[in-house]
């Protein structure tokens, strides 16, 4: 049995056999359901800084790199493993990532890799823990009209790896065909369960190579 803790270690392993051995093979998707942060949203460094910042005002020490791997994980179990029981803190913590999303940056070539679905007559969608703040974001970084809806915590759902939000995209939209996009294990779970094929992301040009899309800057 493998263990949470564990796949700070095997993601990297999973993503190097598919890239370098093609275990996982690539077909043609007519949809696309994708996580938000850390897969289109290169947000882990900000959230890890607010994270810090908010367990300092407590009085609790951790460190960056210990931080950013629990993140990595769910932001529930770095809260668990930092501030168990603390009172307020995963609203104080949001509080200070809000502040840190001002400015958020897409990972390099992500939204070009989304207008090329679109193009080949493909369909993408978002599937994120947060509220409707993710509207926000999507709108800043430019890809709010790349999107057939966007699902957030907002419309109720059981969050990740509780496959109820792509349950309903799929039965909304009649998806067959379709690949589930993320950089957790919660994320493959969930699209698993859903029925859908899934991808482990590690890096937008990996997965680039992975889906055979050649991309063009706007």
């Amino acid at each position: 049995m493998v263990f949470k803790d564990s796949y700070q270690y095997i993601l990297p392993i999973l993503a190097l056999f598919q890239e370098k051995y093609g275990i996982i093979k690539a077909m043609d998707y007519q949809d696309y359901i994708w996580d938000l942060g850390g897969t289109l949203l290169d947000n882990y460094e900000t959230s890890t800084a607010a994270f810090v910042r908010t367990l300092a005002s407590l009085g609790i020490e951790a460190s960056h790199d210990e931080v950013y791997q629990a993140l990595k994980v769910s932001t529930d179990h770095a809260v668990q493993q930092f501030a168990p029981g603390v009172k307020d803190f995963l609203r104080s913590y949001k509080a200070n990532e809000a502040k840190e999303l001002q400015h958020p940056v897409l990972f390099d070539g992500a939204k070009e890799l989304l207008a090329t679905i679109i193009k080949q007559g493909g369909r993408n969608f978002l599937v994120s823990h947060r509220d409707n703040q993710v509207l926000e974001i999507i709108s800043k970084t430019g890809i709010a009209s790349l999107f057939t809806e966007i699902v957030t915590a907002d419309n109720g759902f059981k969050r990740k790896p509780d496959p109820e939000s792509m349950n309903y995209l799929k039965e909304k939209y009649q998806i067959s065909s379709c690949l589930v996009i993320g950089d957790r294990p919660l994320d493959i779970e969930a699209g698993q369960a859903a029925g859908f094929a899934t991808y482990l992301f590690d890096s937008m040009e990996n997965l680039k190579n992975y889906l055979h899309l050649n991309t063009e800057k706007e």
